[in-house]
């Protein structure tokens, strides 16, 4: 494993009980940083705070800015700052045509994973301003630059965080914030249980390397832009899908 240098970052990491969360976590840790884990699993969350040792646990429901003005209290209480923001919560809400997903689905899986990293972002950033130092890191994905078949709500909901991280770059390009995101290839995590074995088969047929990305190797490319060593990019679409995207 290659050093990265987040030695005394503080680093808030929504959806970190888990899957690609807990590895972007971990290596945060390994890094040096401190983790102030945001989810809405307060055992996980315990249990994956515990499990990193430099980390907090905060459980609150992304999509409501009162529970984030209360996380973030609890955050700055507990680790006197934040220098790192990665929005990693979001959930798949099932396959079907999109015309037959039910619009209440439609309507969440947007809100999971478009409202809330705007509103956690609205929430952080004012705090990254006054200190001249910040990096943003979103997870996005795939299917919002491609738009999966069967996953117009999950396709819709990413592009939207793509459009979003390169507008906040261009609008904190000279404040010493960097905003970037990644559009990872699927990943083995618990997510593969909200979806049929025909939409994992199909996603894998896509990627040519022939296999899923590893959460390592996602949480080495969060940490990176994260970093110090992430200084001229913003705004940026970083691909990790196997050469199944070459833009």
């Amino acid at each position: 494993m290659n050093r990265l240098d987040l030695a005394g970052r503080v680093a808030i990491v929504t959806g970190a009980a888990r899957g690609i969360g807990l590895a972007i976590a971990q290596r945060a840790v390994t890094s040096g940083a401190t983790v102030a884990i945001w989810d809405m699993d307060a055992r996980a969350a315990a249990e994956a705070a515990a499990s990193l040792g430099r980390a907090s646990a905060h459980v609150l429901d992304l999509t409501d800015e009162a529970a984030i003005g209360a996380g973030l209290a609890a955050t700055l209480a507990a680790h006197g700052r934040i220098d790192i923001l990665v929005n990693n919560a979001g959930i798949t809400g099932g396959n079907a045509p999109s015309w037959e997903l039910p619009v209440a689905e439609w309507k969440r899986v947007v809100e999971v994973n478009l409202v809330a990293p705007y509103l956690v972002t609205r929430a952080v950033v004012p705090g990254m301003i006054a200190a001249g130092y910040g990096r943003i890191v979103n997870i996005a994905s795939i299917a919002g630059k491609e738009g999966n078949p069967n996953a117009s709500h999950y396709s819709a909901s990413k592009a939207g965080l793509i459009g979003f991280t390169k507008s906040l770059g261009k609008e904190l390009a000279k404040t010493g914030v960097l905003a970037n995101c990644i559009t990872p290839a699927a990943a083995e995590t618990d997510l593969f249980r909200q979806m049929t074995p025909e939409q994992v088969a199909w996603m894998r047929s896509k990627i040519p390397m022939d296999r899923f990305v590893k959460v390592e190797e996602i949480a080495a490319m969060a940490c990176w832009l994260a970093s110090e060593d992430c200084s001229f990019s913003t705004g940026g679409v970083f691909d990790i899908s196997g050469g199944r995207a070459v833009y």
